[in-house]
């Protein structure tokens, strides 16, 4: 059966063998291999030029055509429904369709729907299969023109260089625009969404709550009717866990930086920077484990033998473990940014009788902190990101303490927590999610542009 994914293997061949026609053609006008002096470019660039243009527009095709062509045939199919179904509200006829991909899938047995929606099935798969023919010939047919047209224009003096550096530019402009619009989308339903639970909840008994239960019952007489969104508990065990876990990781991160690029042999950093890294490809699940078998019932054990009450899941436990994991993040960085610093500076520091370790403070550190604050500003966000090992450890409870032995948990932990199982978007208990994560960019935004400020300013004074 012809899929988009078959017309895009058949796109690549031919993108394959329009760039083989390209430089043959550019040896070709220029009289042979021995004569490429003649031609403005070195004939790669006539190759990838042809294939440039053999590509680029039969992909933009196909995924237009991709992006319009299911609108098109559910609507067609629609109007081939029985009256009773056309008269369905949107939230039941999307229903309907479900169905009816579920069936040309193959994850539902014809059998066990109604006759009218196995015709539609078979219906949606003819049209669905005409929709991938006419998308196979148009993209193909463009494919082969844009070959044509380049190989027909290929000449001594043609700037395939520079066509190709042009084409290259357009490119990345349009996969930048492509990302800053997807941000913007993001940002946007978000915000569309956290709005709508606005309307539910004022904005300042949400910010400045001191209780977290978002709970709604159906019926007005049932315990915990009215909710409670107040994210202040929240957002201090999210604190609370992240202040831990780079109290442990960027101490022990910056100053394995400063052993590894400024004291350690090359043998011994070979093999231990490696390593170390090892730590950032750990999945967070398996974190998780070791902070919930291992961890936590350690500190536990040490907290009773001195008389402490210790919660069996605690926020100590998860910033420990989750400070252990971004380790990494920080060392690398600021390995990098360490060793980034010209070595003039150093020689110039001994020079003038200072010792390594003054060196190292008074002159390495300071010319590399932009570096670091980035690998820190990135430590953090990746802190205030993690999920898994705060279910694991830290517990679900939104206490409003700074006591690191009880149970706390986080932003990100709430939003999957309400969004898990089938969600209806009309209630404040699923919406508080969007507004989470509204409160949660607006914070990771701050801090970037805290740190773009001290790296501005150290930049000015030692560049």
């Amino acid at each position: 059966m012809l899929t988009p994914a078959t017309i895009v293997i058949a796109i690549l061949l031919l993108t394959a063998a329009a760039y083989r026609i390209g430089v043959r053609r550019s040896l070709s006008v220029a009289g042979g291999a021995q004569a490429i002096r003649v031609l403005h470019s070195r004939p790669p660039y006539y190759g990838v030029l042809t294939a440039l243009w053999c590509a680029l527009p039969a992909l933009l095709v196909l995924a237009l055509w991709q992006a319009l062509a299911g609108g098109v045939i559910t609507h067609l199919v629609k109007a081939d429904l029985p009256p009773e179904m056309r008269a369905l509200s949107p939230a039941q006829f999307s229903l309907v369709i479900n169905d009816i991909k579920n069936i040309i899938n193959g994850d539902v047995p014809p059998d066990r729907v109604s006759p009218a929606i196995q015709t539609a099935a078979e219906h949606y798969r003819r049209l669905q299969q005409i929709s991938h023919l006419a998308a196979a010939a148009v993209v193909l047919s463009l494919a082969i023109l844009g070959l044509a047209l380049v190989r027909g224009r290929i000449h001594t003096g043609l700037r395939a260089r520079n066509h190709v550096e042009q084409l290259v530019r357009w490119l990345l402009a349009a996969c930048s625009t492509v990302a800053i619009f997807t941000t913007i989308g993001i940002v946007l339903s978000v915000l569309y969404e956290a709005l709508r639970f606005f309307k539910a909840v004022p904005v300042l008994d949400f910010l400045f709550g001191l209780e977290w239960s978002p709970q709604m019952a159906i019926r007005a007489d049932q315990v915990g009717s009215s909710g409670a969104f107040g994210a202040v508990p929240v957002l201090a065990g999210t604190v609370l866990i992240s202040a831990i876990a780079m109290a442990v990781a960027v101490p022990i991160g910056l100053m394995a930086a400063i052993y590894m690029s400024e004291y350690a042999g090359k043998k011994f950093r070979a093999v231990a920077k490696p390593l170390m890294e090892i730590l950032a490809g750990i999945p967070t699940v398996v974190y998780g484990f070791f902070a919930a078998l291992v961890v936590a019932p350690f500190i536990r054990g040490i907290g009773q033998a001195l008389g402490l009450d210790v919660s069996s899941e605690s926020a100590l436990a998860a910033g420990l473990v989750m400070g252990i994991m971004i380790i990494p993040f920080v060392s690398s960085l600021s390995d990098d940014m360490i060793n980034a610093v010209p070595q003039s500076l150093r020689d110039g520091a001994l020079g003038l009788g200072a010792t390594r370790s003054e060196t190292i403070k008074q002159v390495v550190l300071p010319a590399a902190l932009p570096g670091i604050v980035g690998g820190v500003l990135l430590a953090v966000s990746r802190a205030i990101g993690e999920t898994m090992i705060v279910v694991m450890a830290a517990g679900l409870t939104a206490n409003m303490t700074l006591n690191p032995f009880k149970a706390v948990t986080t932003v990100t932990v709430q939003i999957v927590t309400l969004l898990v199982g089938d969600q209806e978007f009309d209630s404040p208990k699923t919406l508080a999610a969007f507004a989470l994560g509204l409160l949660l960019f607006a914070i990771t935004l701050g801090l970037n542009i805290i740190a773009l400020k001290v790296v501005r300013k150290y930049k000015e004074q030692y560049e």
